[in-house]
């Protein structure tokens, strides 16, 4: 499927959209707190070199990537092993790893690192029969759980529901009996049911299973049930008290924690109003719009696989964040794609995108 280019403005309007939204943002950040007092010049950066990087990808041949997408998957679990021994500890996890001044989150590497390595096992294994079926989803299966362990003894619960997220959708895009779905599905319950059980029976037993970081995830999430958030309680004030333009520049609304990255939808009606709410809204709509469309008209395989994989984890942080501001979703560390801040959440978005439009535009891959 051939793309023209000018059929991509309104996708590239949209996201430039939320960057600028972002950088508004971004300048009344550091009235929050004085560790956010470069995040305005950081985020220029990262957006730079976001729109950067989508350029030279639509100018380079990609396909390639695919037939090294292995190595990539090991020198990603490789990070990932290197955060849990020498990474920086931020709220009780180890999510960071820092050379010379810079710091990235291992698991967002991982995240692209781990979409093409399933994609090409998905489009490169022909499956004749039950076995082959067996063999193709234990593979994607153990494939996702070691990164998942990894990332899980860090904790980062969110870059455990992206992986599995990223592993449902390319399983549900191969042509393999019904049979594997339901089994699939059943087994998940009666994880889930076992889980549980342990949690309001036996929670001795669960926090030597799990730890007690877990554990104590999972007692915050039963503060959500009860409302006892000091940020979700300032955030819902603060969209409650939002005018519809907001307070505007070099002043903030109310103290919001984490208000530049977890909680950037509310800090951002508070400082530009009700109106920003609905701009953000509607650039997330016609940007995913966009992206379901190309991908359903797309022939090609890995294209579908690719876009599709990208498309419902950015949908997913879409949904969960906003609905997270809104007190609608337990709170957990989900960044709203470009509109957080951020730097290797950020540029992950751009080079997905910029590998998704680029698959979109190839013609053989």
């Amino acid at each position: 499927m051939k793309i023209k280019k000018y059929e991509n403005l309104i996708l590239y309007i949209s996201l430039f959209i939320l960057t600028i939204l972002s950088l508004f943002n971004m300048v009344n950040a550091k009235l929050i707190s004085d560790i956010y007092k470069n995040v305005f010049l950081k985020q220029i950066i990262w957006f730079v070199m976001g729109y950067l990087i989508i350029f030279v990808l639509q100018k380079l041949k990609i396909k390639n990537i695919f037939k090294i997408s292995k190595y990539l998957y090991i020198i990603a679990n490789i990070l990932l092993v290197l955060v849990l021994f020498f990474g920086d500890s931020t709220n009780g996890a180890k999510c960071w790893l820092s050379f010379k001044g810079l710091s990235f989150q291992p698991s967002e590497i991982m995240k692209l690192a781990l979409t093409f390595y399933l994609v090409n096992i998905g489009t490169n294994k022909k499956i004749n029969n039950w076995h082959d079926e067996i063999k193709i989803l234990l593979k994607m299966v153990i494939i996702t759980l070691i990164p998942s362990v990894l990332v899980f003894l860090e904790p980062d619960t969110g870059a455990i529901i992206n992986f599995l997220l990223i592993l449902l959708v390319i399983i549900f895009s191969l042509k393999i009996n019904k049979w594997w779905y339901i089994s699939g599905f059943l087994l998940l319950g009666l994880f889930t049911g076992a889980f549980f059980i342990l949690y309001f029976n036996y929670q001795d037993i669960l926090i030597k299973l799990i730890g007690t970081s877990f554990f104590y995830r999972m007692e915050r999430l039963i503060n959500f049930a009860n409302g006892n958030s000091y940020q979700l309680t300032q955030a819902l004030v603060t969209i409650g008290s939002a005018s519809f333009l907001g307070v505007g520049f070099n002043k903030i609304l109310l103290y919001i924690p984490e208000a530049p990255t977890d909680f950037i939808f509310a800090f951002s009606i508070g400082n530009f109003g009700l109106l920003s709410g609905l701009i953000i809204l509607l650039c997330y709509f016609i940007i995913d719009d966009y992206l379901m469309y190309q991908l359903k008209h797309a022939k090609n395989k890995k294209v579908k696989m690719f876009g599709y994989s990208y498309l419902s984890v950015f949908i997913f942080h879409q949904i969960y964040n906003i609905g997270m501001n809104l007190g609608l979703l337990p709170i957990m560390g989900i960044p709203l794609p470009y509109l957080s801040y951020g730097g290797t959440n950020t540029l992950i978005n751009f080079i997905f995108l910029g590998l998704t439009l680029k698959l979109l535009k190839e013609k053989t891959i």
